[in-house]
C-alpha cells in the first residue's frame, strides 16, 4: 500500500534522515519509536510533504513517486488519501469542534454543507464527542481537542492516517482517552503509521514496530520480537532505559485506557 525507499533529509549540514525504508500494508498499525532527535517526526512530515525529502522514492497504491521531484498536483492527490494528526491539535480557535472537522470537506473537497455536517457528526460520535459538536477549542480539554483532531482525520475516510506523537502535549490523565480512540480505530482495521513514545501502546496495539536512531531504521519487527527479544544492542539499550524510567507512567496510562473502556 505505502512504501518508502531510501528517504534522505538534511537541515543545512545536519543529516536527519539517512536512507530510511519503511513499509505499511493495508490494515497495519505501524509504530515508530526511538529517542528524541532520531528523525521520527521528520519522517512523517516528509511522507506527507510538510517537509521535502532530498532523496528517496514513495510507492502508494502501486504508483511510484520521486520524493525530490514530485509536483503539487500529485502531492494534493496523495494528501486526499491520507489523514494527519499533529502533536498540538492544530484546531481553528474560532471554529466549533464540528466546524473544525468539516472545514476540509467543505473548503478543499467542495462537499455540500449538509453532507459534510452529517459526516462530521458521525466522526465526532466515533471519538466520543457527539455531545460537544458545538463547543469551541477553549471549552475542551487537551484530550478532547486531540480527539476532535482525530475526527477531522477520519472524516475524509483516508486510506492511512499518520499520527505524530498524538499524546505528547497532553497531561498524563488525558492520555488514556486518546489512546483508547486509537485502539478502537486499530480494531476497526484503520491503517495507521504512528510516531509515539507510548511503549505500552506500541507493544499491545501495533502490528509492526520500527525502532529509529540517528536518522536510520536500526531494527523492525513484530511487537513481541522488538520488545521481548530485540536483536540489536542499541534497541535493547533504548528499551531498557525507557522501561526503567517510565514504567510507572506506562502502567498508569494502561490503567487509564482500561478505565476509559469500562
Amino acid at each position: 500500500m505505502l512504501e518508502i525507499k531510501n528517504m534522505k533529509k538534511s537541515f543545512g549540514d545536519m543529516e536527519v534522515l539517512r536512507g530510511v525504508d519503511i513499509k505499511v500494508e493495508k490494515g497495519d498499525v505501524v509504530t515508530v519509536i526511538g529517542p528524541s532527535g532520531s528523525g521520527k517526526t521528520t519522517l512523517l512530515r516528509c511522507i506527507n510533504f510538510l517537509e521535502r525529502a532530498k532523496e528517496g522514492e514513495m510507492i502508494f497504491d502501486g504508483a511510484h513517486y520521486q520524493l525530490n521531484a514530485i509536483g503539487r498536483k500529485d502531492i494534493a492527490a496523495l494528501r486526499k488519501k491520507t489523514g494527519f494528526v499533529f502533536q498540538n491539535y492544530n484546531l481553528f480557535r474560532n471554529k466549533t469542534a464540528l466546524q473544525n472537522v468539516t472545514e476540509g470537506l467543505v473548503v478543499a473537497r467542495k462537499v455540500p454543507k449538509d453532507e459534510a455536517r452529517s459526516a462530521g457528526l458521525k466522526a465526532l460520535e466515533k471519538v466520543g464527542l457527539a455531545n460537544r459538536a458545538d463547543a469551541y477549542p477553549h471549552q475542551l480539554s487537551g484530550g478532547q481537542q486531540q480527539r476532535v483532531a482525530i475526527a477531522r482525520a477520519i472524516v475524509t475516510e483516508p486510506e492511512v492516517i499518520f499520527f505524530d506523537e498524538p499524546t505528547s502535549a497532553l497531561d498524563p490523565e488525558l492520555v488514556g482517552e486518546v489512546l483508547n480512540v486509537m485502539r478502537n480505530l486499530a480494531a476497526e482495521g484503520m491503517t495507521m503509521l504512528i510516531v509515539t513514545h507510548e511503549m505500552q501502546f506500541a507493544r499491545n496495539v501495533a502490528s509492526h514496530v520500527v525502532f529509529m536512531d540517528q536518522g536510520l531504521v536500526v531494527e523492525e519487527g513484530g511487537p513481541e520480537e522488538i520488545f521481548e527479544s530485540p536483536r540489536e544492542a542499541r534497541t535493547r539499550q533504548f528499551l531498557q532505559f525507557i522501561m526503567d524510567r517510565e514504567a510507572p507512567a506506562s502502567v498508569c496510562t494502561e490503567r487509564l485506557v482500561c478505565f476509559s473502556t469500562v
